[in-house]
This record gives C-alpha cells, structure tokens and sequence, in this order.
C-alpha cells in the first residue's frame, strides 16, 4: 500500500460548472481515486472552491451582491453538483476559510524569507472606466511571438509562452473590450530563474506523463521570468508582511494562493479527520515518499507544472539561493500531472456568456449521472480535443449501456431469478465456461494498470470488451433453449457463469459508474455498501470564520479490485432496469434547448 495524493483542479465560484469542466478535473480524478483505493493504496482526494481574484468581484457586481455572498452561493451549487456526480472527495473546502489563509501566508512568508519573493516596480492594467485592477487573463491581445490573435497576459496558448499584458500588441479587455491602462505599482514577484535549473531537473525525471503535458512544461523553461505573486485587489489574501499586511489594496495573487489549496485542503483534513493534526505529512512530507497526481485541463498546466512546483521547491529552500523549509517541514513535488484537453459542444467551444454550455445540474436534472460519466470515460477529452454531441451522447448511452451492458444485467438475472429465485450453483464446465470465466479474471489487471497510469478510455474499453464477450457467450449458450429436466444443471451452470462474470464486470465498472455498481451489487443479492459515495456535511470554520458546506465520506468499505465468487443459493429476485434507454426525440430537443 502507498499513500497516494490524487489533488483535483479547483473550481472557480463565480458561477456554475458546466459538463466541460467535470471531464477535465471531476470525473477523470474520481476514476483513478477509486480505483487505487479498491486496490489497496491509502487515497486522499482533495480540492474545493477558488473564491479569490477579480472575476468574483466582475460577477458580484453584475449580481448586486458581495463577494463573499456570491462565492456562498456558488460554493453550494458546486458542492451538490460534484455529489450528485459521485465524485469521493475525502474533502471539498474551500479557499476562504481561515485555515487556507493561514498556510497560504506561512507558505509566502517562507518563500520571502528564503529570497525568492522580489519587490519590484512594473505597470499594471487597469480598467480606464472603473479604476479596477484588470487580471492578466482578463487581457486579450496579439502574441508578440508568434502572433496568435488571442493570447492572453499571462501567457499564448497557442505557442506556450510566458506573457505580461504589456507585452501584448492590441491589449483589449475581455470584459468590456476597453483598452487598458497601464501604471506603475509594486508587487512580489516569485523569482523563477532561481527556481528554474531545479524545476528543470525535476521535470526531467518524470516518467509516464502524457507526452504532450511533458513537451509543453520543459518548452515553459525556454523563456522563464520573475512572476507576479500580488496583485492590485481588494479581495483576497493580504500580503503577510510589514508595510503590505495593512494595506487594504494589496492581496495575494489568486493563482499564488489556489494552488496552495491542496496543501491547506490536506492540512484542513487532517484536522478534521486525521488520526492526528498531522496526519497529512502522509501525503505530504518528502522523506514519507508520498505519490501525487494533479487533474485539470490544458489551460491549467503552467500552474501546476512551473508555479506550483515552483512554489514548493522555494518553501524547501532547493532553488539556487538556498534556504531552509518552513514550519511544515519539506514538501513533495508532484508525481505527475495529469491534464486533459478541451471538452467542445456540438463543434463550439464551451462558453457561458455566448450560451453555448450545458451546466452539470441542468444535465443531471434529465439525465442519470453515470451516462454522463460513461461518455466522458469512453469518449472525453483525454488526449485530444473531443466534441461532445447530443446524438452521440444517445448513442452510447441506448447501444452501450443499455444495450450491452444493461442488458446483459437483466437477461441473466431476469432468468435467474425466474428459473431458480438464486443464484444456481455450477456444475461441469466446458471450455467455453472457463474461457470466459479466465477471461474476465485476467481483465482486472489490465483495466487495472491502464487507470493507474491515466490510460481511461482504453481501461473502460477493455472492461466493455468483457461485457461483450459475456453476451456472446449468453447468446451462443442459448440458455432460454435449456427447458428439459435433464437439462437444468446445464442451466444453472451457464447462468452460474453468467452472473459471476456479471459480478467482475461490474467490479471493472465501478470506479466509472459507481452508482449503477451498487444497484447491480444490490440486484446480485450483495448487501452492504459496494461503491461509497460522497456526504454533505454542514461544518464550522475551525478557527472562527463562518460555516460552510463540504464534501466527504467514508470510503473505507466497499469493494476491492478482485474477482469474488459469487455464493450459489444467495436469492434473487425479477431486476428492474438499471439504465434508461433515451429516446431519440432528445437529441433535437437538447439543440433546440442550446439554440434558445
């Protein structure tokens, strides 16, 4: 067993999440979450809402409301949605509790303390009709590199580099299309050429990263610069030093603190639950060899692969300038990050404010959660980009789910059922029996080592690849023909068989469609908990702010990854279905929903 660190992508409160963000952080993270813990290892699942930075004060404005009432709002409305996907966090917070204020703060202090946080003077963008602060990603301009016509100030998606917004050729902002004004102000910047020759050791000595994530963070080294770590804001984190702690317009830079989040999420954690306040040093502290792995989309991956990294390596005092760790001792680096690409709708990218987006409550309010965890296992963004469409969303759900592997679910429990009211015992087998039976038993380490190694879509294939067989089977078998006295050992044989590679399946299957894995537990005579799900639970600030909603459970129980003999007698009864076949009407009906 290991201890393994599976830190998810934070959503930003300022509004609902949409279907594209879960298939890059959500349902990617839980997949390999569960899996490990089936097999044995020590999982911490971890991440929250991001509830700093200007586009939370953009939003509340727009509503009339504060910040911190929008990010209330928005919190909540997250923390459902990712329940009702089943999601297993061992704890969803949030980045405004006081506990994230005061690990950001020590992380920031020690980082200062070891020279790699620089004062400088530079121009910030400001908004010429509000006077606000205007966020690099809040720029839009032409890359001065390679002359993309929208790279944003930070950096060019197109060819990766590092931006300021000054740099930009036609700088406009994305909020009101102004062009912005720039002036002078002092802020921290992280020295990251001093962290630069460590980040490039460690990176060079990942394994197993898909290659384009890999390409894309050695690329970022080429043109590495000081970053701001503060910004021009009155919401957020103050700054915790002499002369910046009282100044009401000084905070930390929201990227600078959101990352943290997965450390203070772990620190909270441990509070909460721990064996001990300490207990997260167990995915945390380098000399306990910890394993760590980061999901997010694309867009994500400068933060989690230089400024995150980078971040810790100046705590640790590992950069050129040296320096000794903090309070919480030397941290680990990440083990590798995992990012997806984008998620399109019907050939568009996802964008809320031109309506082109399906939010993740509206969907569930029609659709079951895991027919949308079956696409995006089977068909998301993994590698490339994906187009999510309604007809191919019907597709999957009526000729796979339903067809194939429901069908199968009911066929042979139906019969079952009918014939005996238990599960039959077995009695010779045949070639074809053991085929079958080896054939699933070899599967769990297979669709084992490709979810371990964020190989997903080809791990849910090969599990369907099983499913089809045991139709094959059922259907060559023939057992509905199998109506004589003599013939009822036959019977119950084949559905022996049958119903006890139903039963791996659904194992392969649960870390994909964890709520339909416990119905079929449940419709095999199983009782008890087969896939844990996530709780709300009402908490208390632990050190005196206000309360909030988060996310959490116990998934202790449940089902290991291993084939397990299913127990002749156990009683049955008739299956309802546990998929719904859609009609086909949807598909004009959700184009005729977006088009509106």
């Amino acid at each position: 067993m290991s201890h393994v660190l599976a830190a998810v992508a934070w959503p930003y409160a300022n509004g609902p999440r949409h279907i594209g963000h879960v298939s890059g952080f959500g349902v990617p993270s839980d997949v390999f979450s569960r899996y490990m813990r089936m097999a044995g290892h020590d999982v911490l699942m971890i991440s929250g809402t991001d509830e700093h930075g200007t586009p939370i004060l953009v939003e509340a404005e727009k509503e009339g409301v504060t910040p911190r009432e929008l990010a209330d709002r928005y919190n909540r409305v997250i923390v459902e949605d990712l329940a009702a996907l089943g999601l297993s966090y061992d704890l969803f917070t949030r980045t405004t509790t006081r506990n994230h204020y005061k690990v950001a703060q020590e992380l920031f202090k020690t980082v200062n303390d070891n020279g790699y946080m620089l004062e400088q003077t530079t121009h910030g963008a400001i908004s010429p009709s509000t006077g606000r602060t205007l966020p690099d990603r809040y720029i839009e301009g032409t890359c001065p590199i390679c002359g993309y016509e929208s790279a944003r100030g930070d950096q060019c998606d197109n060819c990766g580099n590092q931006l300021d917004p000054e740099d930009l050729i036609n700088p406009h902002s994305r909020i009101n299309g102004e062009v912005p004004q720039f002036i002078e102000t002092q802020h921290f910047f992280l020295d990251l050429p001093a962290l630069a020759p460590a980040l490039g050791d460690w990176l060079r000595t990942r394994e197993g990263w898909r290659p384009n994530v890999l390409k894309f963070s050695l690329n970022l080294l080429d043109d590495v610069r000081p970053r701001a770590m503060t910004r021009d804001i009155d919401w957020g984190i103050p700054v915790p030093l002499p002369g910046w702690e009282e100044n009401p317009a000084k905070r930390l830079y929201v990227w600078f603190d959101a990352v943290i989040g997965y450390f203070s999420a772990s620190v909270e954690w441990a509070r909460r639950f721990g064996d001990t306040p300490e207990s997260w040093r167990k995915w945390w502290a380098a000399m306990e060899n910890p394993r760590s792995y980061y999901f997010m989309g694309k867009d994500n991956i400068t933060f989690h692969s230089q400024i995150w990294p980078g971040e810790l390596l100046a705590y640790n005092g590992q950069g050129t300038k040296g320096g000794k760790p903090g309070e919480f001792g030397e941290l680990s680096l990440p083990t590798e990050v995992v990012s997806s690409e984008y998620l399109t709708m019907e050939g568009r990218k996802f964008s809320s404010s031109r309506r082109v987006v399906i939010y993740v409550r509206d969907f569930l309010s029609r659709y079951d959660a895991d027919a949308l965890r079956y696409f995006i296992a089977v068909a998301g963004p993994e590698t490339t980009d994906t187009d999510f469409t309604w007809s191919e969303f019907l597709r999957r759900n009526n000729d796979e789910l339903v067809a194939s592997w429901g069908n199968l679910v009911n066929r042979a429990i139906s019969m079952a059922a009918k014939n005996f009211g238990e599960i039959p015992a077995a009695g010779p087998l045949t070639p074809e029996d053991e085929a079958l039976l080896a054939l699933s038993r070899n599967a769990f380490q297979t669709v084992g080592d490709l979810i371990e190694h964020h190989r997903q879509k080809q791990a849910i294939s090969e599990a369907m690849k099983v499913v089809a067989e045991a139709n094959r089977y059922f259907s060559d078998q023939a057992p509905w023909k199998l109506k004589g006295e003599d013939e009822r050992a036959r019977l119950g044989t084949v559905l022996h068989v049958a119903l006890q590679v139903i039963r791996d399946c659904n194992t392969l299957l649960t870390p994909f469609l964890p709520h339909a894995a416990q119905q079929i537990h449940e419709l095999l005579g199983g009782t008890g908990v087969h896939a844990p799900m996530p709780q709300i639970v009402e908490v208390d600030d632990l050190d005196g702010g206000p309360a909030y909603p988060i996310l959490t459970g116990d998934y202790t129980v449940g089902a290991k990854w291993e084939t397990v003999p299913i127990v002749s007698g156990t009683p049955l009864k008739p299956p309802t279905p546990v998929f719904k076949k859609l009609d086909p009407s949807i598909v004009e009906e959700e184009l005729a929903r977006l088009a509106g």
